[in-house]
């Protein structure tokens, strides 16, 4: 993989940032864990900070990964821990330890404010799971509203604007989708404003969810979908766009298995949102040459966090590993800056406002780097 220069670092830190593609437990700090732990009196095998340190979710079976367009690592990588954690065991965790609506409203706030510090992210929309069973008293209204709360107090303290995404965790039915998205549908609130698929993609094909989607789209909600991620296929992309009518694509990395559909999503402008970093360590230089790839082929990717909390990275890191590893030129960082700003779910009159404003603090930091 050849490296152009690299934009400079002070650049990328005060681009102004949006991230689309953000799990919310994904975000909950270290120190936020251990001391919600100590309260629940949560039982742990290690140290939260440890726990976080040693995150590495395995590879599914290798053999599904042969003879693909950029090869798939089959063996450990150098950095992984001997004691591995799963992302999906620690997010089981950090869930448990939630007790009321004043611990959303802060791990809601804790994101942002982390986003904010980090990368200078303007605009953050955060992924939101299932509600466990032991915060149903709170009923999916009061949840949301205290989501919300946490969103209000962040745009109040950091002038940033926010969404939440409704996830729709594949692994279950389409029936408990389609009643998760009535849910939704039946309790609107301003600061949600769409759903996405996720979850291992080889747990659910997006077929399973038409409904669910369908209802969605009647009501006007945002969609997009984790496809083209874990199953080695450009058909799952081509199902989201088609069946599920998704706005965007989270990943999309096995759309380079098939040249038609690399060519269709570029004639179409279908924006992906990537990651360079992922819980599976041995995945990241395959993650890498992807990106790579996707752009030399024209692709509209932007980068995202994910699971800042937990890789850990940040936007501003992926964005450096676009620079810096990956070879991504000034045009394309600074493109990619501005569709995203383009593909968030905010109402029209404040997502002009937000375009507009990025692209006036890009255009200053070009003419104070000499990079118009």
């Amino acid at each position: 993989m050849t490296v152009a220069a690299s934009v400079p670092a002070d650049w990328i830190r005060r681009l102004p940032k949006v991230d689309l593609h953000c799990h919310l437990i994904g975000t909950v700090r270290a120190s936020t864990f251990a001391e919600l732990a100590r309260r629940e009196g949560l039982a742990l095998p290690d140290d939260p900070e440890r726990i976080f340190a040693d995150i590495n979710s395995l590879p599914p079976d290798p053999a599904l990964y042969r003879d693909t367009a950029i090869p798939v690592p089959q063996g450990r990588s150098a950095d992984e821990p001997e004691v591995s954690y799963s992302l999906f065991q620690a997010s089981r965790w950090v869930t448990e330890v939630l007790r009321d609506a004043d611990d959303l409203t802060r791990i809601v706030y804790e994101a942002f404010e982390e986003a904010h510090r980090t990368s200078r992210t303007r605009h953050l929309e955060l992924f939101f799971d299932d509600i466990p069973e032991h915060l149903r008293g709170l009923g999916y209204a009061g949840v949301v509203e205290a989501y919300a709360e946490g969103i209000r107090l962040a745009e109040r303290d950091f002038g940033m604007t926010g969404r939440m995404i409704k996830g729709i965790d594949r692994s279950k039915s389409g029936e408990e989708a389609l009643a998760g998205v009535r849910e939704v549908v039946d309790h609107p609130h301003e600061y949600v404003a769409g759903i996405g698929l996720d979850n291992l993609e080889t747990a659910g094909p997006p077929e399973r969810f038409a409904d669910a989607y369908r209802l969605a789209g009647e009501a006007g909600l945002g969609r997009t979908a984790h496809a083209s991620e874990h199953a080695p296929t450009a058909q799952n992309t081509v199902t989201c766009l088609d069946l599920l009518g998704c706005d965007r694509i989270d990943h999309g990395y096995y759309v380079l298995e098939d040249a038609a559909v690399i060519e269709r999503v570029r004639d179409e402008g279908v924006t992906f949102t990537v990651a360079s970093t992922t819980s599976r360590r041995s995945w990241r230089p395959w993650r890498r040459a992807s990106i790579r790839a996707m752009l030399d082929e024209g692709l509209g990717v932007i980068p995202c966090s994910d699971d800042p909390g937990m890789f850990p990275t940040s936007l501003a890191n992926e964005y450096e590993i676009l620079s810096e590893q990956i070879g991504a030129t000034h045009a394309q960082l600074r493109a990619m800056a501005l569709r995203a700003a383009d593909a968030c779910w905010l109402p029209a009159a404040e997502k002009a406002r937000l375009r507009a404003e990025v692209e006036s603090e890009v255009d200053a930091l070009d003419r104070e780097f000499d990079l118009a």
